[in-house]
């Protein structure tokens, strides 16, 4: 191994907080040192949240598809017109947060399209339509793009949003419209969605009023790894002042049907050297982040188990449906039974363990 490899990871082992600089170096990487990073990656882990893999039972309710922004790596969105929208009422909602209940989720998800006659209202109709249909379930939904897009179209400040959400009965909010935290990269890939120094703020808000958010990155497109770094870079900042993330989230650009990729913007989403090397550098930087999940959704589940001996503690959720990946092109995306899920942890001798959304053990 590399001296100068060796020496940083034993800081590491030793308490060092990772810098800038220095996780670009391990980005760099592309032998075999890959496996001596997530072999220090898993030590961490193991010192940070012990053994257990953990997983939450949930179910996605995607409400619609049709959405005003076109962001170059969505696969998923619609416009007037399109062939294949949807756009469920109260009794189709509700159907589905009941089969939901029946099935014994402890989490319903919902994050769909920006909507043109959506507002606030439209958000907490939705949020109490699936509170009377599955009572005591844990409503994870919303991110910052749909709080402020709310906000913008009602007239009020992000953090009113905020407050009639939770009171509507959000119980977490999704961390995602995140993508990479680098203007320059959205200009490219989102044009239409808020700023950083938005989607910052919004998240500060949201874990000022004492809702939970996860936190996430999507990467593998056209961004530079300087680009990762600086997401990273935000993320522990903000996670150092107000403690309100409960997991990081990497999620691999899935391009096969994305108007980015179609058009030659973006590559082939990427590698498993990168992928691994995401989970095991996220969690040697983001040292104040106890849990990280990997996407078995976006990787595949031998790839997701791999990162498990790579830095990261969760396997995400049971799903039971899911659209955004499968639109973008990824395939086996509805449902991952818990069975498989203990194969995978027994095959790496860990235990698994059901959670909630917040990361209480069941």
């Amino acid at each position: 191994m590399d001296t100068a490899l060796g020496t940083l990871l034993d800081d590491l082992i030793g308490g060092h907080r990772l810098t800038a600089k220095e996780a670009l170096a391990l980005f760099s990487v592309h032998d075999r040192q890959v496996w001596e990073i997530a072999r220090v990656a898993d030590e961490m882990r193991e010192k940070r949240v012990g053994p257990a893999v953990t997983y939450v039972r949930n179910q996605n309710i995607n409400v619609t598809n049709l959405c005003i922004n076109s962001c170059g790596f969505c696969g998923y969105s619609k416009k007037p017109g399109d062939e294949g929208i949807y756009f469920y009422d109260k009794e189709a909602i509700q159907k589905k947060a009941a089969m939901a209940h029946g099935r014994g989720v402890s989490e319903i998800c919902t994050v769909s399209g920006l909507h043109l006659d959506f507002t606030v209202q439209s958000y907490t109709d939705v949020y109490r339509w699936i509170r009377e249909a599955a009572p005591g379930v844990h409503l994870h939904a919303c991110n910052p793009m749909e709080v402020a897009y709310a906000a913008k179209k009602s007239g009020l400040a992000t953090v009113e949003v905020l407050n009639r959400m939770k009171e509507a009965g959000l119980g977490s909010m999704c961390g995602t419209a995140a993508e990479i935290l680098v203007d320059s990269v959205r200009d490219r890939i989102c044009p239409q969605k808020i700023p950083t120094k938005e989607w910052v703020r919004i998240i500060t808000e949201a874990h000022g009023l004492g809702i939970k958010t996860t936190a996430t990155i999507m990467y593998g497109h056209c961004e530079t790894v300087e680009d990762q770094v600086q997401h990273l870079a935000i993320l522990r900042d903000i996670q150092d002042e107000t403690g309100g993330f409960t997991e990081f989230v990497p999620l691999s650009f899935i391009h096969m049907n994305t108007p980015l990729f179609r058009a030659g913007n973006a590559r082939a989403g990427a590698t498993g050297r990168e992928d691994l090397l995401m989970v095991a550098i996220s969690r040697l930087f983001l040292d104040n982040f106890k849990n990280i999940q990997v996407s078995w959704v976006k990787e595949g589940i031998k790839l997701a188990q791999l990162g498990l001996i790579a830095g990261a503690n969760d396997l995400g959720g049971t799903m039971f449906e899911e659209s955004i990946s499968k639109g973008a092109g990824a395939t086996n995306t509805d449902y991952l039974d818990p069975a498989e899920m203990q194969r995978v942890a027994e095959d790496i001798g860990r235990p698994l363990r059901r959670r909630t959304t917040l990361y209480d053990l069941v």
